[in-house]
């Protein structure tokens, strides 16, 4: 009986849309009623998702509006609908340009009483719109939720619910849904929410309340109650569209539910009231990056023209990545990354372990450091961590010869924080400001020992760097490069993330740092961290270039990250690439 009724309504869905040859019934008629409000940054992608859905585009009408923008929304909107709103069923167009901005309104992110009151009225002209066309169903869109799954429509249709949502995933733990509502109608956490969020329990359940993206079943009984403006007579709760969206629903006896069984899509972290649109469009940026990393990535509209971003090198001299030849996936995604954090890369062909054999590492002047060893898995050092050191060791020597003073190194494995140009720079003004000496910043790195690390004084989210592992992405300054290279490391070589620590006097082995001097690299680390890796040891889409290797004069031994704690997750308990001011659901 369990897998009966799943069953059943994927049936009649398929009998609804009909068998594609022309002879079956009509598919059900939809209202997708799009919302948009100063979405210039986030309205190419969410077009884009529209444009992909598999769905008859002859069965839907659309309903869209715009209102009091100060961005390009309006004419972004305007050129979709004339390139693509012929092949839609209908089209209905509602646009306020003037004014730009609500008397009651603190900043273009805050939501005042006007604000939402409007938004009340639009969302309930749309319900009101969809009802007068005899519509079955109205798909409610906002402009930062972004439907990368293209069969959401139909598989929301198929679940046979009054109120349904796919459930959004975002770079924390927001979510579209509540899974608690108090009587007061204020959220309420239940040990329901992070099971869900985090898919640990899958299926559609029963919720208070859904927003953002959700679709009304228009043809059941209950629905015809439904309505955002104005609120119910008996409203007591917050003068908020969504809480009284809730409140209808529940006073109408309409079950709202959220399905979390596969990946819909995106849905971006809401800024304060007091942020911008700036701010705004800072956190869409890394919603995307996260989405290249985690997958599907978004794709924006055919239909928009945009304008290519103008790249910089943020302040420095030169940003160099680094990537293998043969990890072209790797190479598109952080050049897509990089393009969308508006920085100009030199991409640095890395040095393939792989390929060096005894004769090669002879000629480049390699040896190994006397008596080292992995403190994990007592090992020797790695082909791929020798090219993965030649690979740095030749960015230091290119940074020395051009007279570089400042430069920023990336391996092509790197997970962006929000704002990253931003934050990397205003790091480096309040450094200047200072007026401190520096060698070389961690801007991401695996901290190996607990204890505190001391501030740097007079610069915000830096301090003195201890004993650490990775290379992932680092500040170095041309003096900080000219010690590396005066320590002759090729000849007493050891994993490059050992080095370092050797070079700045935090490395643990006294028996390793006798064969260098002096030690005196100043180094610090962003704190918090800038970059996280994108996967880590035992994650399913972990790859490593210097783990998986062979090892020093032995091709026939092959290494895995089995015998090393290096390449897991920190485990003090980091939250990793969630952001440490945004770990909540709300």
């Amino acid at each position: 009986m369990g897998a009966a009724g799943p069953l059943c309504a994927l049936l009649l869905l398929l009998l609804l849309l009909g068998t594609g040859t022309g002879t079956g019934p009509v598919p059900p008629r939809v209202v997708l009623a799009l919302l948009a409000r100063n979405a210039q940054h986030s309205l190419p992608h969410c077009l884009g998702a529209l444009e992909r859905m598999d769905y008859p585009a002859g069965s839907i009408a659309l309903w869209c509006a715009t209102d009091h923008n100060s961005d390009n929304t309006t004419a972004m909107l305007q050129e979709w609908l004339g390139a693509v709103g012929k092949d839609y069923h209908s089209v209905a167009w509602k646009v306020q340009e003037e004014p730009s901005s609500y008397p009651d309104e603190l900043g273009p992110k805050h939501w005042s009483d006007k604000r939402y009151e409007n938004l009340m009225k639009l969302k309930q002209e749309a319900l009101t719109y969809a009802r007068e066309q005899q519509a079955d169903y109205i798909l409610f869109m906002d402009t930062d939720s972004i439907l990368t799954n293209n069969q959401t429509l139909k598989f929301l249709m198929a679940q046979n619910k009054s109120v349904v949502a796919p459930m959004l995933d975002s770079q924390t733990f927001y979510s579209n849904f509540w899974c608690g509502i108090t009587p007061q109608g204020y959220y309420r956490r239940t040990a329901d929410y992070f099971p869900t969020k985090n898919r640990q329990r899958v299926g559609c359940f029963a919720v208070p309340m859904v927003y953002a993206t959700f679709l009304i079943d228009l043809r059941k009984e209950e629905t015809s109650r439904l309505a955002f403006y104005p609120p119910h007579p008996n409203y007591t709760w917050a003068f908020d569209d969504i809480i009284v969206f809730a409140y209808s629903c529940q006073a109408a006896g309409a079950e709202v539910h959220v399905c979390n069984q596969q990946r819909f899509g995106y849905i971006n972290v809401p800024v304060k009231a007091h942020q911008t649109l700036e701010d705004d469009r800072a956190n869409f940026v890394h919603l995307t990056l996260e989405a290249m990393v985690d997958g599907p990535p978004m794709q924006r509209s055919r239909h928009i023209s945009l304008l290519p971003k103008p790249l910089t090198k943020i302040g420095f001299d030169e940003i160099f990545l680094i990537n293998l030849v043969r990890r072209p996936d790797r190479r598109q995604r952080m050049l897509a990354s990089l393009q969308e954090l508006e920085i100009a890369p030199r991409v640095v062909d890395a040095v393939d372990g792989s390929t060096l054999n005894s004769s090669d590492i002879k000629v480049l002047g390699v040896d190994l450091l006397p008596g080292y060893y992995d403190p994990f898995s007592g090992r020797t050092l790695t082909k791929g961590e020798v090219g993965c050191f030649l690979s740095h060791y030749n960015i230091w020597k290119e940074i020395v010869s051009r007279g570089l003073e400042r430069s920023v190194v990336f391996e092509d494995d790197v997970r962006f924080e929000a704002a990253f140009p931003a934050r990397l720079q205003r790091l480096m003004e309040e450094l200047e400001g200072a007026q401190q000496d520096w060698d070389l910043i961690y801007l991401g790195r695996k901290q190996v020992n607990a204890e505190d690390e001391a501030p740097v004084e007079g610069v915000r989210n830096l301090v003195v760097a201890g004993y650490s592992y990775w290379t992932l992405a680092y500040a170095i300054s041309r003096r900080g490069a000219q010690k590396l290279l005066a320590a002759k490391p090729l000849s007493k070589m050891l994993p490059v993330d050992e080095f370092l620590p050797i070079m700045y006097d935090k490395h643990p082995n006294e028996d390793y740092k006798r064969h260098f001097v002096p030690r005196d690299l100043v180094v610090f680390s962003a704190h918090p961290l800038l970059v996280y890796p994108t996967h880590y040891a035992g994650d399913s889409n972990w790859l490593s270039d210097t783990e998986t290797s062979t090892i020093w004069g032995d091709d026939a031994k092959k290494t895995d990250w089995a015998g090393s704690q290096k390449t897991l997750r920190d485990s003090r308990g980091s939250a990793g690439h969630l952001r440490s001011t945004a770990r909540d659901e709300l």
